[in-house]
């Protein structure tokens, strides 16, 4: 490119100075020139003919040059990030986060608009699905040290970190009940993947640290408690290509589909004041975040993303939702966390 600029240029120049019939002179401030004989006409003509001349030996130049060019070189992407998994306080200033550091998931938080992060976190193993109690007190997340998957809790500065699961059993996506006193979880539905295998719903009350399982038959994850406590939202999986969110009774009765719907659906979150539920589902190609009301009704479109966004999650005063969406891209996998007006 820069070859051909010097040529157009050079040519430019020679234009400039092009010498005109006999008794003519050149105003080299103006476009057009001037000759002071009576042959105008001819005068033109010939300065018309010289400048197609050179334009076309200029073309010819480029076309060269174009051809002996070298290809333009390719720049690859070399540093790839993970932020995901939002969970906001219930005071609606801060929210917890993951952020992969050296390989390892560790435990942030931030401010709600991502100002101030402090890492929580440096164990040498993963944590997954955080999940901000509504009291304040208490962050639960998923320990997954020497290959296991615990469901854990620990305060919002990291210290008095509590182990809730045995060892024995793989858990994750922990969810709080209204009064902070129980967590919802399911059993791993991605023990040898990318196959799904059954994965049952359990209620654990931390106080007398019994367990309760109250959906299994089928892959149900994604445990999400109401606002008055009484029921929850999951995902069930019904098919490779299906999964549906369900609403049902607290001990698991009265269970019901109300997305209905032949796409992936899942990923549910309760409105604080518990007129809507967000998911995500890829009905409209990739994964996008939809609103609904808890009978399914009234679908609403939150915003068009690229990506794969997944697991709203309410700010405070249910007008915002905030959630991840990842890209696969140039041979590596980032993630970032995006916010927008509920709907």
């Amino acid at each position: 490119m820069i070859r051909i600029s010097l040529i157009v240029n050079d040519v430019e120049h020679q234009l400039d100075i092009l010498p005109r019939h006999a008794g003519t002179t050149r105003r080299t401030n103006q476009r057009e020139a001037r000759c002071d004989t009576p042959c105008d006409k001819s005068c033109a003509a010939y300065d018309h003919d010289m400048r197609a001349a050179f334009l076309a030996i200029a073309l010819w130049l480029v076309a060269v040059d174009a051809a002996f060019a070298a290809p333009v070189g390719y720049a690859h992407q070399l540093s790839h990030s993970i932020t995901d998994s939002p969970s906001p306080s219930p005071d609606g200033k801060r929210m917890v986060y993951i952020v992969v550091v050296a390989g390892v998931e560790q435990l942030f938080v931030a401010n709600l608009d991502g100002t101030k992060p402090v890492q929580l976190t440096r164990d040498p193993y993963d944590h997954e699905d955080p999940a901000w109690s509504p009291d304040g007190a208490r962050i639960a997340y998923v320990a997954m040290a020497d290959g296991g998957e615990v469901i854990a809790t620990m305060d919002p500065d990291g210290t008095h970190v509590e182990m809730l699961t045995p060892k024995t059993q793989k858990v994750i996506h922990p969810n709080w009940s209204p009064d902070s006193k129980k967590l919802a979880y399911c059993t791993d539905d991605d023990l040898k993947p990318p196959a799904k295998n059954a994965s049952d719903i359990f209620i654990l009350d931390l106080a007398s640290r019994r367990a309760t399982k109250v959906i299994t038959g089928g892959v149900n994850t994604y445990p999400a408690f109401s606002p008055d406590g009484k029921r929850f939202a999951f995902r069930r999986i019904l098919g490779e290509l299906n999964s549906e969110v369900f609403v049902a009774d607290i001990d698991g009765s009265h269970q019901k589909n109300i997305t209905n719907h032949p796409a992936f659906d899942g990923w549910p979150s309760w409105s604080p004041d518990g007129s809507r539920i967000a998911f995500a589902s890829n009905r409209y190609s990739s994964y996008e975040i939809f609103t609904m009301k808890p009978d399914g009704s009234d679908l609403q479109h939150v915003a068009n993303t690229d990506g794969r966004a997944t697991a709203p999650q309410w700010t405070k005063d249910g007008s915002t939702l905030l959630f991840p969406i990842c890209h696969n891209v140039a041979l590596g996998h980032d993630c970032e966390i995006y916010t927008a007006a509920a709907r």
